[in-house]
């Protein structure tokens, strides 16, 4: 699933491509991933609209948008699995796509049709943002608040991080890549972690998020960034999918365990 850096990535590329351009025409290839309102009615808006914002909450993109009848709404895109957002040639394999004013194309592909697309007055109202935790490359979230949250929590570190009602946008690959440079096992319950532990975790969510997307995202298979292309961070990681290969950092052999089913990797000498 494409996590906080990946879709950072889709919102800066598209905010430079989209913005101030206008929907010529709607084309619906599979009426599944619309959730609201029908499709009918989503046609009717969004032809002629005009995309005035991007912006991002968690893993969640919303495009601002205004009407022909001047009306402002948002179009929520959350990519689920194999979603992806490209702006550039019409893609064969869309299953949404926007024809602009430009001639070029915004398609929606998602080869397990998991996604959700939502037309809506107030993105803020949203069941999935109401219990979305905070930014945590907001810069008013700070280690105090962050140490505060742990006080509050009880459980394996990993499963607490990978929680969107206690950090928006961190996921699986991120959470093992933070616990590997922090030293923690992610089997650790969170209540046992130290001042030390607390601190280094805070930095590093911030570092390892910051990085990967300078490197435009991870990709394994399904996500490209808003131009079509591949994320270069997979080739930093320190962990994940690195089952049966060497620690970086001791040369001990990785480990790939189950932990609240999802795949979970870690170093079982490095990490304690």
């Amino acid at each position: 699933m494409p996590e906080l850096p990946e879709v950072e990535t889709i919102k800066r590329d598209l905010e430079k491509a989209i913005n101030n351009k206008n929907i010529v025409e709607v084309c619906v290839f599979k009426p599944k991933i619309i959730k609201e309102p029908d499709i009918a009615k989503f046609k009717r808006i969004l032809t002629g609209a005009r995309f005035l914002k991007v912006a991002r909450r968690g893993k969640l993109l919303i495009l601002k948008i205004q009407a022909r009848n001047k009306q402002v709404l948002f179009l929520t895109i959350h990519l689920r699995m194999s979603g992806q957002l490209v702006f550039g040639a019409k893609s064969p394999s869309s299953r949404l796509c926007f024809k602009l004013s430009d001639k070029k194309y915004l398609s929606y592909n998602d080869q397990r049709l998991l996604g959700e697309v939502r037309l809506v007055h107030d993105w803020r109202k949203l069941k999935l943002i109401c219990a979305m935790g905070p930014e945590p490359l907001d810069k008013t979230f700070t280690r105090e608040k962050f140490q505060k949250r742990i006080a509050e929590r009880t459980g394996k570190v990993k499963a607490v991080l990978l929680d969107q009602k206690f950090i928006a946008g961190l996921g699986n690959i991120y959470a093992a890549e933070v616990l590997f440079h922090s030293r923690i096992n992610p089997m650790r319950q969170i209540n046992t972690l130290d001042n030390s532990e607390i601190g280094g975790l805070f930095r590093n969510i911030k570092k390892i998020l910051n990085n990967a997307i300078i490197c435009r995202g991870t990709s394994f298979s399904d996500y490209r960034d808003g131009k079509g292309n591949r994320g270069d961070f997979f080739k930093k990681l320190s962990v994940y999918g690195r089952a049966g290969q060497a620690c970086r950092r001791c040369k001990n052999e990785i480990e790939r365990i189950k932990l609240g089913g999802r795949g979970t990797y870690f170093c079982g000498r490095c990490q304690r």
